[in-house]
């Protein structure tokens, strides 16, 4: 089963610009999108049911902002809407589905570049988010967490370490967070299996970033450390230039 993340910037600016059309050729089983910044009635789900896919939509409150999606071709048992918690659920940011004893979950980590209020809403959301995780997996032990982190996690996943010591996404307490969560028992799916540097997954849209690959990883597929035998690759999809995120995929026996 092949899952991809991709952070779209927008599902129908992702659309215009070929999307559906990409989606049909690579052909993953799970797509778990981000930043779909549509209502489900402004989204042309006829099109991706087309193409065999289930689709659920997890949209902000705010129009125009946020939200998550899942497009599967296989059938879900279950999906779960948000993690009950108000005042994330209200922004979009978590969705999962079920399929059997094994769960896939689309999330969109807050982003904090736009001052220390949203950063401290983002370090809360973390704790939060490792909280809700851990409980979820005492019942859901097999979990793929796929989706836009809004961190690097070390200096091999960001184009200039230095420089950006200080920047939002790259903070030592943001980077602390994601070695504390991989060690309570969950893979970088990437990482695991690609070790040289310059692999990227967003790249800014000033001074030419992404021609000249100066970008950032900060898109995942997380893989509880139940499912680590079942891993057979993981790829980042640089061509595909729908958005200024790229896809990331994840090949795994389900």
């Amino acid at each position: 089963m092949n899952i991809i993340t991709y952070n779209v910037n927008g599902i129908r600016a992702a659309i215009s610009k070929g999307f559906i059309e990409w989606l049909q050729a690579a052909a993953p089983d799970i797509v778990c999108l981000q930043e779909i910044k549509a209502q489900p009635e402004q989204i042309p789900v006829v099109e991706f049911e087309a193409l065999g896919y289930h689709t659920y939509w997890f949209p902000a409150e705010k129009k125009g902002y946020s939200g998550v999606g899942i497009l599967s071709k296989t059938e879900p048992d279950k999906v779960i809407y948000g993690m009950g918690i108000e005042k994330y659920d209200f922004e979009g940011r978590f969705l999962r589905a079920d399929f059997g004893d094994k769960s896939v979950i689309s999330v969109y980590h807050p982003s904090g570049t736009t001052g220390d209020e949203r950063q401290a809403f983002k370090m809360q959301w973390l704790s939060d988010f490792q909280n809700y995780i851990l409980e979820l997996r005492k019942t859901r032990p097999n979990l793929v967490i796929s989706g836009d982190y809004n961190i690097c996690h070390r200096a091999i996943d960001i184009h200039d370490p230095v420089r950006n010591a200080t920047s939002s996404g790259f903070l030592p307490e943001e980077r602390e967070w994601m070695t504390g969560f991989l060690n309570c028992g969950f893979i970088d799916s990437f990482r695991y299996f690609v070790k040289d540097p310059h692999h990227y997954t967003w790249w800014s849209y000033r001074a030419g970033a992404r021609s000249r690959n100066l970008g950032w990883r900060i898109d995942y597929n997380m893989v509880s450390d139940e499912l680590e035998k079942n891993m057979k690759r993981a790829v980042i999809l640089p061509m595909a230039v729908h958005s200024d995120h790229c896809p990331s995929l994840l090949e795994i026996d389900f």
